[in-house]
């Protein structure tokens, strides 16, 4: 099931289920619809209302806002970790966005003034479905809501001025989450292969799969989960792979997961 989050014209944001068949490009049919929900299913459950819309004519929205945290965890493809001059961690190594950081589909990601040297990085994002602390793995699966695209955008000359991931990755746009969050996802899958590529401005800049993460989705929940609780709505990025770089005003950066759809968003000079 595909949950988003939408506005139709002049409407409040609401929550639907996305119907249609999706694409190798991740993109959907021509029919495809969005059923609207009652509520918000993630803490109400699917109850579906008889508001049918056109997909073309809503505006999603981040499918998700986090009510706490951004957990997101980096070097978590040694591929990247190398590229970037850096060791793989012997556990994941995670620090937090703000939820404030978080926008949509289509929402122009705001460069800011100090910045000079604005990356994309292409990645998979959890969903948490409730309140765990301690999650063995063997149970993570029963804490995961589902799973969306999402963009762990970085000044890297601020990171490399002060040394540390809060500021250069907390600014507000920098964690575009969307199109939706896809309910029937397993680890395993993941743990197979699906793969993630970005394109920058139509091209192919990176080109990875999940089969390839040093700590897989079941040892980071387990991890995270033993330092902090987690709480539904809580989104964790899961690392991403080699091929990161530089976005300027006006590119057009494109995120791709298979079998989860399309994240695409501007570039804007704040």
């Amino acid at each position: 099931m595909r949950i988003a989050r939408f506005t139709t014209k002049g409407g409040e944001p609401q929550f639907g289920v996305v119907m249609g068949d999706l694409d190798g490009y991740g993109q959907l049919s021509e029919d495809a619809t969005v059923v609207a929900l009652q509520g918000d299913p993630l803490f109400s459950g699917v109850n579906i209302t008889d508001q049918v819309h056109k997909f073309e004519d809503v505006k999603l929205l981040a499918p998700v806002i986090p009510r706490s945290k951004v957990v997101a965890v980096a070097r978590n493809y040694a591929k990247h970790a190398a590229e970037l001059g850096n060791e793989v961690p012997e556990e994941p190594l995670f620090f937090i966005k703000p939820n404030t950081a978080v926008c949509g589909p289509g929402d122009a990601i705001q460069r800011p003034s100090n910045v000079e040297d604005l990356h994309f990085e292409g990645e998979l994002a959890i969903v948490i479905g409730r309140i765990c602390r301690d999650v063995p793995v063997e149970k993570v699966k029963d804490v995961i809501y589902g799973m969306t695209v999402a963009n762990d955008v970085t000044a890297r000359d601020v990171q490399r001025r002060l040394k540390h991931f809060s500021q250069a990755k907390g600014y507000d746009t920098f964690c575009p989450l969307g199109p939706w969050i896809e309910t029937d996802v397993e680890p395993e899958q993941l743990a197979a292969g699906v793969r993630i590529q970005t394109f920058l401005n139509g091209d192919v800049v990176q080109d990875g799969s999940t089969k390839d993460l040093v700590h897989d989705i079941p040892k980071l929940i387990a991890h995270i989960s033993s330092v902090m609780t987690l709480l539904p709505g809580d989104v964790i990025l899961t690392g991403t792979p080699e091929g990161v770089g530089p976005m300027e005003p006006g590119d057009e950066i494109e995120i791709f997961v298979e079998g989860l759809g399309a994240l695409t968003n501007k570039v804007a000079q704040r």
